[in-house]
Parts: structure tokens; sequence; C-alpha cells
């Protein structure tokens, strides 16, 4: 007898709450927590019978419904059910209905965010669990990221994660914008960092200790190397990019930044700090000062830039000396006639 799919839901649900050693289930319990999920999964307010409940019960005893050794038991003078198995398990997929749903909505985030570059395997999953569990797919865009879809380098992301997962080192081929002819780099790559709608590689080259970034746009091809992998055993990504703004080192020299804002600039830099480390020194009628330990760099200088007319920079002399002449080169070119 073919069953349909919200049937095939409950059995689910059930075989989950008799295959739990550590709780037990009444028939109410039952019936609560069927009903429960299925709200939660389906979105509506509609209950099961303790009808259908006694229809369920009695098909998974069945040679049909895979003989679940369902028993009824006694406990404190009320009935509850249970696998008289404990090692029983129907639907040996290891996770409970609201686990089922948790997936599904961290599948559809994944599979729902545009802009982010999509690799296969995400929709191959996504595919994969909504046949297994019984998922409805939903064609609404509920979220979106900030990107430049015709970004150059884009197409190299899925085959450099892969490359990371799997400890591949790689043949680059890469055109620096500093440099007229192409370089090559046998690199053994560790990290992929997103800053400004823009993606890096990060990696160990064969030829030098440091750490290597490669923008992905200006990749020209990318082959599996010939050169043994180089284990990471001296970068820890997590902690790696807490001294900076984006992803270039110009020093090692942490530096106390001192910026003053004007009070319409004030509630966006409180609400998205421009660094981790910020603290606030002043905020009255005449704007709003704050303190950030980085490495100066580019980005940095780009940040504060772009908040035009609304910010300056009051400390370290050497830095504010610098902002000062990239704005004295940016008048120049306004007041330049052009012919």
């Amino acid at each position: 007898m073919a069953i349909n799919k919200q049937a095939l839901i409950r059995h689910r649900i059930i075989d989950n709450c008799l295959s739990n050693p550590q709780k037990r289930y009444s028939f109410e319990d039952l019936l609560y927590c069927i009903n429960r999920e299925l709200q939660e999964i389906n979105g509506t307010n509609g209950s099961i019978s303790t009808r259908t409940l006694r229809g369920d019960l009695k098909y998974l005893r069945s040679r049909e419904g895979g003989e679940a050794p369902i028993e009824s038991y006694k406990k404190d003078g009320k009935s509850y059910y249970r696998y008289s198995d404990p090692n029983f398990k129907l639907y040996n997929q290891g996770l409970n209905a609201a686990e089922v749903q948790q997936l599904k909505t961290a599948i559809e985030t994944l599979s729902k965010i545009d802009g982010i570059p999509q690799m296969g395997w995400v929709q191959e999953l996504g595919t994969k669990l909504e046949e297994t569990f019984f998922l409805e797919k939903s064609d609404r865009l509920i979220m979106s990221h900030d990107s430049n879809r015709y970004l150059r380098g884009i197409e190299h992301l899925g085959q450099l994660f892969h490359a990371i997962l799997n400890k591949t080192p790689l043949h680059v081929r890469y055109q620096s914008y500093k440099r007229a002819k192409e370089t090559i780099f046998e690199i053994s790559p560790y990290h992929l960092r997103e800053y400004n709608n823009r993606w890096f590689l990060f990696g160990r080259n064969r030829d030098y200790a440091n750490l290597t970034n490669l923008a992905l746009d200006r990749i020209l091809s990318i082959e599996d190397g010939n050169h043994p992998y180089i284990e990471n055993e001296e970068w820890d990504f997590n902690a790696y990019f807490e001294d900076i703004v984006g992803v270039s080192f110009e020093s090692d020299k942490v530096e106390k930044i001192r910026l003053w804002f004007t009070l319409s600039a004030a509630p966006y830099v409180t609400s998205k700090p421009p660094h981790g480390s910020l603290r606030k020194i002043s905020n009255d009628d005449t704007g709003l000062i704050i303190e950030i330990d980085v490495i100066p760099n580019f980005e940095l200088e780009t940040l504060i830039l772009s908040y035009g007319e609304r910010t300056k920079v009051l400390s370290p002399e050497s830095f504010r000396n610098k902002i000062k002449r990239r704005v004295e080169a940016m008048m120049k070119n306004y007041f330049d006639t052009v012919s």
C-alpha cells in the first residue's frame, strides 16, 4: 500500500520518539509531538486525530511498515510506548524532525543568498535532503548579498575551495596590476577570504617563507601542481586578520589611529565600527572621536576616505599626513582644467 508524504513524515517523527531511550512517550505525548513537529515543518495549525496515530502505529508494526518492535508498557500506573529493542531505528538517518527542519533552513539560506558564488555541492546537497526528508522547496528570494556579478576570477572559487580542503598544491598563472608580465606561483593553498566584493587566496609559495596573497580576479589559470604540499603550521586564520582592515599587510606595527567624525556620521560609525578594537573617546556636540588599534594599510585609507568630509585623522601625525596628501591629490583633480 502506497503512503503519502505526510504519513512518511509522521512515521519518522514516531521513530525518533520511540528510539529515544532518555524520554518516555505516552499515546498523548506522541500525538502532541507529531502535531508540534508537523506544525513546524508545514507551517499550519492542523493536527492529526487519535485514529490516525493508532493507524500509524499499526502500520509501523506491520511487515509493510518495517515490523517495528513497538511495545506498550506501564510506569507509575500510566501506559507508554517504546521499541522493545533499544538499538532499533526504523529510519537510520540520525536526525529528528526538528533537526531536519533546521538543516533544511540552513540549506535554503545557502541557496538563496544571491550574489555569493554557488558551488555545485550546495545544490546537490539541497536536492538530496529534499528527496530524503520530503522537504518542500521554495522559490522566494529571502536574502541577497551585495556582489559584482561581472567580477573576474570568481569561477576559480569552487576549485580553490576543494584544493584547500584536500590539501592539493597548485600551479597558478597570475597577472599583477604592478607587473607587465605574468607570474607563476607554485602555491600550497590555505585560506579564502572575501573583502569589499573581492576574493583573495592565501597560501605558501614554494619559493618563499612568507604568506602569499593572490586576488582571484588577477588569476589567469589554475592547475594541480607537481610540488609537495606544504602544511600550514604557522598561520592561524582565526586571528590573522585581527590587526588590519581588509586583507593586506604593509608592516607588522600596530598603531593607535584616532579619528574624528561629524555628528551625522557618528551613528553609522558606532553601528558599523571600522575595526573591532574601536574605543569611544568622546561623543558630544562637536562630533565623535574614536580610537582603533590597527596596522595602517591601503584598505584603511580607502575606508576613511569613503566618509569624505565627514571625518578626519587626528593622529598619528604620519598617517594624518598620508591621508592629507591623498585628499590634496583629489582636490587637484577637481581643480585641474580638463581640455
